[in-house]
């Protein structure tokens, strides 16, 4: 049963078809926005959209899209798609997340696959969906990071770690580059208040990186849920480990590290931008 407090509000949720995406995008219908559940491919859209109806969304809340995050070019025709069919968007939850593969893989675009899906293509929409997200007047972005941006470090050199590969350094590079780049999401001026989150070791897709058992993803999803609340006062750029704020790595509040990032981004993503 919805709560309402989000009522006439539109969330887009990526990385919705399983886990702590699939979770949020159930807990935002729940409080009566519109969801865009998006998934890799239309049929796992659809299949995600079919279990939160059977888990009690309203089926009109609902709204499936699909992109491959290791193709930017689809990661633009969905900011498309978003733009002309919702000229306000409320909130974006950017959720999609891989694990590093065991040996360095790049995608089509030349990109190290988990810092492509993880970061570049959260750094694309946040541009390309900037329009809609300013229009709404309170937009938040919601980044779901990791505690392991903590141990990482960026590699500016060879940010696809070519030469020295690390399936683990690769996936901690990727949610460093999410976290550093959170506030550089939200200009000033622009309406928009972006902060980032770890929702804790989750039994998610991801859990295997770690090794670890986890906590159910509807736990995850509720810290990433309640930063996307009204009531919840946040200040741009700010990180939380679950439901508390915390300290992130302090490279994350070196500016120059910060603009040498932006402009490494920019780069990567190429003409997708």
């Amino acid at each position: 049963m919805s709560d309402a407090v989000l009522s006439a509000r539109t969330a887009l949720v990526t990385g919705a078809s399983s886990g702590i995406g699939w979770e949020t995008a159930r807990l935002l219908a729940g409080h009566g926005a519109t969801v865009l559940v998006h998934a890799r491919t239309t049929a796992e859209a659809e299949a995600a959209v079919e279990r939160l109806v059977a888990a009690g969304a309203r089926r009109d809340q609902l709204v499936e899209l699909a992109a491959d995050f290791t193709k930017l070019s689809e990661v633009a025709v969905l900011a498309g798609t978003v733009v002309e069919r919702y000229p306000s968007l409320d909130l974006l939850v950017n959720n999609a997340a891989a694990t590093a593969p065991e040996r360095c893989t790049l995608t089509d675009d030349g990109n190290e696959v988990s810092l492509q899906v993880n970061f570049l293509a959260a750094h694309l929409l946040s541009k390309l969906l900037r329009a809609p997200l300013s229009a709404a007047g309170d937009a938040r972005i919601v980044n779901v990071s990791s505690s392991l941006h903590r141990t990482a470090s960026m590699n500016w050199s060879d940010p696809h770690r070519v030469k020295k590969y690390s399936r683990v350094a690769a996936y901690a590079q990727s949610q460093l580059a999410l976290t550093m780049a959170t506030a550089d999401m939200a200009p000033a001026g622009s309406g928009v208040t972006a902060v980032s989150v770890n929702p804790g070791l989750c039994d998610t897709a991801l859990l295997p990186l770690y090794g670890r058992v986890g906590a159910p993803a509807a736990e995850g999803a509720a810290a990433v849920v309640r930063l996307c609340l009204p009531e919840t006062v946040v200040a741009n750029g700010a990180y939380f480990d679950g439901e508390v704020i915390a300290s992130p790595a302090p490279v994350t509040q070196e500016e120059r590290s910060l603009k040498r990032l932006a402009k490494l981004a920019d780069q990567l993503v190429g003409r997708a931008a």
